[in-house]
């Protein structure tokens, strides 16, 4: 399923690594607090699929997706855990195939036009670009959506304050993900006051 229309009134995601599960609701409620509407939480961590879980049923009024998706298995899990969508860096059509089988919205990546053509004739029309700066940022964007204007892109990867509101000016951009208003030594100390401050900065930044 593309996530497209799920995605659609939402700017920025925030894109979060979590060591442990026990900070997760408090994150979300901060989160969305703030003004933020949706949350990645990344596979990477051996307590992120618990954090899925505590997300989605102690803060329903916020959009939990897992990041990171590498392997098929996980869908299932996520899935189990209450996710509503999935994003990976990349895509293969393992991912594809299981993310159509189990309705789960999905955000594939692609970094060429040959790998978003082959997404668009799944039917993916938003596509996460990772990593976005290394891969030529804003500029590598607008050439790729020239000749391929039916896509929309989550670009993630190296975004800033600064440039989060450049990314969204790009008509091919449907929102942009990040992590600078969640820095791991605010997130550490449990400073949820200070991390609920930038985070509303993060969102009067990027409603452009």
């Amino acid at each position: 399923m593309d996530a497209t229309n799920l995605l659609s009134d939402i700017n920025v995601v925030p894109v979060v690594v979590i060591e442990d599960k026990r900070i997760a609701v408090d994150l979300a409620l901060t989160l969305f607090d703030a003004g933020i509407k949706a949350i990645e939480i990344t596979l990477r961590t051996t307590d992120a699929l618990d954090a899925v879980e505590l997300v989605a049923n102690k803060v329903p009024d916020i959009i939990v997706g897992a990041g990171s998706i590498r392997q098929v298995e996980q869908f299932d899990e996520i899935l189990n855990r209450g996710a509503q969508f999935a994003v990976s860096p990349g895509a293969t059509s393992p991912l594809v195939s299981k993310a159509k089988q189990i309705n789960m919205p999905f955000v594939p990546g692609a970094a060429t036009a040959s790998e978003i053509l082959a997404l668009m004739n799944e039917g993916y029309m938003l596509q996460k670009f990772f990593p976005a700066e290394r891969l030529g940022g804003i500029q590598m964007l607008k050439a790729l959506s020239a000749p391929l204007p039916e896509v929309r892109f989550f670009p993630t990867g190296g975004i800033s304050a600064e440039l989060a509101p450049q990314y969204l000016q790009l008509k091919c951009v449907t929102c942009v993900g990040g992590s600078w208003f969640i820095p791991p030594t605010l997130l550490n100390r449990k400073d949820f006051a200070q991390i609920k401050v930038m985070a509303r900065s993060a969102v009067e930044i990027t409603s452009v």
